[in-house]
């Protein structure tokens, strides 16, 4: 077994672990800080893998933006963790019936050969001037340009239908017309009152 190996045994338990955690832990920040250490830890296996770019996105996307958020929304809001923890048991085969089925398939990937499948090529080294980014780039531009193109479509049409979803007429919610805020005048807003003034005994 070379240092390489161990490393990726050691990350991939620390990733089992604390995937785990961050559905049974009690408190969701801890739950959030234990995903952030999945995704850095996912990240390190990708750099095992030669996906850098991959794991540099991960860290910069998820860990760096998603994440602080995710913290931030929960710090800042008063959460009910018992209402969180209400349909726990209730999904809990569920949920273990997927998680097996994800078992199943990782096995089946990794000992491909005792399932009559053709085992997975070892990569061979690259050159020296190798660049992840520049071959993913390649990939997605020319063998996969309209799968790409097709995702970026859904991504907008779910980004317009947001911010559809966000801006409609409720009677229950308070809200302003840019339009007409814009052509107000200082007269519609400011009046001027003419008080005597007191004087103090």
């Amino acid at each position: 077994m070379i240092f390489q190996d161990i490393i990726f045994y050691i990350f991939s338990a620390i990733l089992i672990a604390s995937a785990l955690g961050v559905i049974t832990v009690r408190n969701p920040v801890n739950s959030a800080l234990l995903l952030v250490l999945s995704f850095v830890t996912c990240a390190g296996l990708w750099l095992l893998l030669e996906a850098e770019f991959l794991a540099i996105a991960l860290v910069l996307v998820y860990v760096g933006a998603v994440m602080v958020l995710f913290l931030f929304v929960v710090m800042m809001l008063d959460i009910n963790l018992d209402r969180l923890r209400e349909g726990f048991w209730k999904w809990f085969p569920f949920g273990a019936l997927i998680s097996l089925v994800m078992v199943v398939e990782i096995s089946m990937v990794l000992m491909g050969k005792y399932f009559g499948l053709e085992e997975m090529p070892i990569p061979r080294p690259h050159e020296a001037d190798y660049s992840n980014t520049r071959e993913l780039g390649r990939l997605i531009y020319t063998e996969y340009v309209y799968a790409f193109e097709l995702a970026a479509v859904l991504l907008l049409v779910a980004m317009v239908s947001a911010i559809a979803l966000t801006l409609r007429h409720r009677e229950d919610k308070k809200s302003t017309d840019p339009a007409k805020q814009v052509q107000v005048k200082k007269e519609d807003r400011l009046r001027m009152v003419s008080m005597q003034a007191e004087k103090k005994e």
